[in-house]
């Protein structure tokens, strides 16, 4: 199983954007307002909202005033879980080098990839918060 970069990526930001502008608690975060602070089309972060509400890390809210909020607390959420949440199956392609590819690139990336799942699961969304904090980021009022 192989990390697609930028779909683990937005999948971390959706999570810290909910965190940072709506929270746990009864505030939502609008699907457009997310996709509009990421520079993402909304129709192209859906299917990782999706993924992340399957997985039980957001709760979502239908309707007109509905949104996104965590479905868990932020230092619950481990970026290892939220990025598992979008894995895809993939296997790297053969034919580029054969046997080179398969007797050391493929090994290569599967240990590439165990030391960033690793990395990941020591991180929580929390971290990230605190992060914000420190780069001195607030949240609009109102928000």
């Amino acid at each position: 199983m192989l990390l697609r970069r930028d779909r683990a990526l937005t999948a971390i930001a959706i999570m810290l954007d909910v965190a940072f502008h709506a929270g746990r608690g009864g505030e939502l975060a609008a699907a457009a307002e997310i996709a509009d602070r990421l520079g993402a089309a909304r129709r192209g972060v859906e299917p990782v909202f999706q993924s992340l509400s399957r997985a039980g890390l957001l709760d979502s809210v239908r309707g007109p005033r509905g949104g996104y909020r965590l479905a868990r607390r932020p230092r619950e959420l481990r970026l290892s879980d939220i990025v598992a949440s979008v894995r895809e199956e993939a296997d790297p392609p053969h034919d580029l080098a054969g046997r080179l590819q398969t007797a050391v690139l493929g090994p290569l990336w599967r240990e590439l990839d165990a030391e960033i799942q690793s990395r990941l699961a020591g991180i929580t969304i929390e971290d990230l918060l605190r992060r914000a904090q420190a780069a001195g980021l607030k949240r609009a009022i109102g928000a």
